[in-house]
């Protein structure tokens, strides 16, 4: 589907939720950058593949909004996860009262996403930005995975759901998740603006994504009738 046709827009989203929403810093806990170093050293000892070669997979908002410069990318699979919306925003694009979700990879299933090679020779250095995004909130376990893309197979950093964490929300039906993404704003914006974003990188990429598709349409369903 091109991203010109999807029943989600920025506009529908700005008019369901026109004012913005304070930050409330306890709402979610951050590791310091003191704390996340040992667990990013670890990961860096235990890459795989060439020394000279950093990989990262992005499935959700690293594709359209990365943190690192990138030297190459390429369109692959992982095998063993798939993509959903299954990790807790009480914080950032959601607030405790009314939780907003990002995507996570849980187990089973496959996913077409974005391998990224750094640019750089530090990977300490050049990978510190992106662990502290998305590990800061403990939402994620980082695991080096295969990703099979069309020039061969690269091992690359990725982020899957910390099922033992308590932002994690379990195997919820599409139509809770989007009543839960329609009606969550955090200081950072609505959660329904995330889905969004995510689903135009999709498109413009030409990846399928199923589920993506079907809870962009009822969430804007949901935000129509609101207005």
């Amino acid at each position: 589907m091109p991203a010109s046709n999807l029943a989600l827009t920025l506009d529908l989203i700005a008019r369901a939720h026109p004012e913005p929403v304070a930050d409330d810093a306890t709402a979610l806990h951050l590791l310091t950058d003191d704390e996340l170093r040992p667990g990013l050293a670890s990961a860096v000892a235990g890459k795989p593949g060439p020394a000279d070669e950093v990989w990262v997979f992005a499935y959700g908002s690293l594709m359209w909004q990365p943190e690192f410069a990138v030297a190459e990318r390429r369109i692959g699979v992982v095998r063993g996860f798939h993509r959903r919306f299954c990790l807790l925003q009480r914080r950032f694009r959601g607030t405790r009262e009314r939780p907003g979700f990002v995507l996570a990879l849980d187990r089973g299933g496959t996913c077409r996403g974005v391998a990224f090679r750094l640019a750089g020779t530090d990977p300490m250095a050049i990978l510190m930005p992106v662990w502290r995004r998305e590990m800061k909130g403990n939402g994620y376990e980082a695991r080096w995975l295969p990703v099979e893309t069309e020039a061969g197979r690269v091992h690359a950093l990725t982020f899957i759901v910390n099922r033992l964490g308590d932002r994690y929300a379990g195997r919820l039906t599409e139509d809770e998740i989007a009543a839960m993404i329609a009606a969550a704003c955090g200081h950072l914006g609505p959660s329904a603006e995330y889905l969004l974003r995510t689903a135009q990188a999709c498109a413009e990429l030409g990846i399928r994504d199923r589920h993506l598709m079907r809870l962009q349409a009822l969430v804007a369903e949901r935000l129509s009738a609101c207005g």
